[in-house]
């Protein structure tokens, strides 16, 4: 948990600080309708619709179902664009997905939601990622920017989008034409949630506020025999501990350790009875690193650990593993531009106050958001900012120890979402709109 935080009083979040109309009544019925009725990367069917008709009522012009994925099926990406006379080209990004947890927050609005995700498994589905805070706070801005016009200048770009938890909606949105279509932007912003900081704050990070992601199968393969005797055959089980555990060490002793990296295998499969000795050993590798230099590390240290188990091993070129990066799950860091960062803070700072605004802070988790920029030239400037979403006084509990906060990609994750998203709106429409000048 990270301790940097204020412990605002709750009647003044909601209060004083948000005293002016940021919100329509009917903004936190949109939110918690959208959190009770979640939907899954690539099945965004309702969110989008709803979204786009939201839009459209107050003045953009709406495009529904952006996006190709690289299978040639179409995305359900969201763009709505308000032109405002001649000044800068401005988009922002709300991702749109959740994520296949049961939701145990014990909300009112909770998710009761079961559907069948892409291998057509049923499963609970939660908005466990903050997404329908994002969601909600871009509606809430389309509405100010477009309510307050006479403050502004340009054209505002609005990017619904679908699957960034698997990491492949950007992708879709920029491969579907979203610039050619919708024209380049000039910069772009987004915003996430953080159960790091309490509501009230907002974090803007100069630099890299995600980590690049690399996800990686491999397969360890070996002969299959009986287990009372394994010397006639090559035990791929064996060789895939032999390997989970050499590949710990590409951190702790091949990485700078100044360079933040991690290598997890989150899954691992083989075998079907304990008597027998399987053909092979599938295992599903997600890594992350802060730095293309650390990324490389990773991934030449995984490719030496599979041919170094073959040969210590004995296996044939035949038998030897197989190592696949899995493209449509793996992306570049995200990038903060630092002088649109150092703009973007100082409009915030001036909307909320400059207590409330922090230098915020890096992950390691992964953020689509990165492609917007076009890396690895980024010749587009963008910021993602974070938003505190948890009630101050249960942060101060768990920073001294006293209580747990659960965080996001959990069954339990439940922002503060209706003052938050008070911030977050104001927030998000102060910057836009002192970057929407001439």
């Amino acid at each position: 948990m990270h301790a940097r935080f204020i412990a605002y009083p709750i009647a003044y979040l909601i209060g004083t600080l948000f005293s002016g109309a940021v919100m329509a009544d009917d903004l936190f019925d949109y939110y918690k309708r959208l959190h009770a009725n979640p939907e899954l990367s690539h099945f965004e069917i309702n969110t989008s619709a709803n979204l786009a008709a939201e839009l459209r009522k107050v003045g953009y012009q709406v495009t529904e179902r952006v996006g190709k994925y690289a299978d040639g099926s179409r995305a359900y990406g969201v763009v709505a664009v308000l032109e405002n006379g001649s000044g800068p080209r401005l988009l922002i990004r709300a991702d749109m997905d959740a994520l296949p947890i049961v939701e145990e927050t014990g909300l009112p609005y909770a998710s009761k939601v079961i559907a069948k995700n892409l291998a057509g498994q049923e499963v609970g589905v939660m908005h466990a990622c903050g997404h329908d805070v994002h969601v909600t706070t871009l509606l809430g801005t389309a509405r100010e920017l477009a309510a307050r016009r006479n403050e502004w200048h340009g054209t505002v770009v609005l990017v619904g989008q679908p699957s960034e938890e698997t990491l492949d909606g950007a992708q879709a949105l920029l491969r579907d034409g979203l610039y050619q279509r919708f024209g380049r932007p000039d910069m772009a912003l987004a915003m996430h949630d953080s159960p790091g900081l309490a509501t009230g704050q907002v974090g803007v990070y100069s630099g890299a506020t995600h980590a690049a992601v690399t996800s990686i199968d491999v397969t360890i393969r070996g002969i299959g025999g009986h287990g009372a005797a394994p010397h006639r055959g090559k035990d791929p089980i064996v060789m895939a501990a032999q390997f989970i555990n050499q590949i710990q060490t590409i951190v702790s002793r091949n990485q700078d350790p100044m360079n933040s990296a991690v290598v997890t295998v989150g899954s691992i499969h083989g075998g079907t009875k304990r008597n027998i000795i399987p053909d092979e050993v599938k295992l599903e590798l997600t890594t992350r690193a802060s730095s293309d230099a650390a990324m490389k590390i990773i991934v030449d240290g995984i490719h030496r650990a599979a041919e170094g188990v073959a040969v210590s091993n004995g296996l044939a070129e035949d038998r030897k593993p197989i190592v696949k990066i899995i493209e449509s799950e793996t992306g570049p860091s995200n990038i903060n531009n630092p002088a649109l960062a150092a703009r973007v803070k100082k409009a915030i700072s001036g909307a909320l106050g400059a207590d409330k605004v922090t230098d915020g802070f890096g992950i390691m988790g992964s953020e689509d958001f990165a492609q917007y920029s076009l890396p690895p030239e980024r010749t587009i400037p963008t910021v993602l900012f974070i938003l505190g979403v948890i009630d101050p006084e249960l942060l101060a509990k768990a920073s001294a120890g006293k209580a747990y906060v659960p965080g996001t990609h959990t069954s339990k994750f439940a922002p503060m979402a209706e003052a938050s998203l008070k911030v977050g709106v104001k927030a998000m429409t102060a910057a836009a709109i002192d970057l929407l000048q001439k």
